[in-house]
């Protein structure tokens, strides 16, 4: 007979939702204590500022909302990203940041907080509908934390914020393994047969693995800054991930946790 689970242990959703709650509360944290003309603060080079940011986690928490609802509202958000898929994210994220930051607080703390909820509610094994493939509670929890870290990383840079380093980066570090193919076919790119062992260290010291043990492709390093260059917050040259093997090597300089196009490559520090 199986053990009974520690009925003190969180499953894999309770963990994803508990960890996106703290690091958008961390991220409200600071945007709550910077000034209206702080919120102007250029934070990428696409030229989103901290209210471009905020808004566009606000927008797709909502977005998210409509599809576990599914419905005319999720239907209409599907024809308007069919009839633009370059730009309808920056378009929404443009109206969104029309916002005052006040407004802005209230109607992203409103939202997540009802995803939160919406999310905790969809069985297991229900599939929510995306613009990509389907995905799970979990899965869709994970990718808002990503969202929700990356663009954290994004404003607290800008506004001259150290961001602590938490385990909360294994999230993006699973998404970023998890969309390696992904990564080769939104570049039109063949996807490599070749499998790579992920050995990666979190900010707590916990070693983190992915693939198998006797792959001779490798990536190495730290969770933290596998995280960034996953989110393309960083390039290669400024973080501690080493490669061993052409594919892992080539995986790395392409690697992306988010859906859609890539963007602009990221600059070596050194060039900025």
């Amino acid at each position: 007979m199986s053990e009974p689970l520690n009925p003190g242990t969180p499953s894999a959703k309770d963990q994803v939702l508990a960890d996106l709650a703290a690091e958008s509360e961390q991220l409200d944290g600071w945007v709550s204590g910077l000034s209206d003309d702080d919120w102007t603060t250029v934070t990428t080079p696409e030229g989103w500022t901290v209210t471009h940011q905020v808004g566009h986690l606000m927008w797709t928490d909502r977005t998210s909302l409509a599809a576990v609802a599914g419905g005319d509202e999720w239907d209409m958000l599907v024809h308007l990203a069919v009839q633009d898929p370059e730009g309808f994210v920056d378009t929404e994220t443009a109206r969104m940041a029309e916002l005052p930051p006040e407004s802005m607080l209230h109607h992203w703390r409103d939202s997540r907080q009802r995803l939160a909820e919406a999310l905790a509610a969809v069985p297991d094994g229900q599939k929510i509908p995306w613009f990509g493939p389907p995905m799970s509670a979990t899965s869709m929890g994970t990718a808002r934390l990503m969202e929700t870290w990356a663009h954290s990383r994004d404003v607290a840079e800008a506004v001259g914020i150290e961001a602590p380093r938490d385990d909360r980066c294994k999230h993006v570090c699973h998404l970023g393994v998890r969309t390696r193919g992904f990564a080769y076919l939104t570049r039109g790119l063949e996807v490599p047969d070749a499998e790579v062992r992920v050995e990666l260290v979190g900010p707590s010291g916990a070693v983190w693995t992915w693939g198998p043990e006797d792959a001779t492709e490798r990536v190495t390093g730290s969770g933290y800054d596998f995280a960034l260059l996953a989110t393309r917050r960083r390039h290669l040259a400024d973080v501690d991930v080493h490669a061993q093997g052409e594919h892992a090597q080539e995986w790395l300089g392409i690697v992306q946790a988010f859906a859609g196009n890539p963007g602009t490559d990221p600059r070596p520090l050194a060039d900025r």
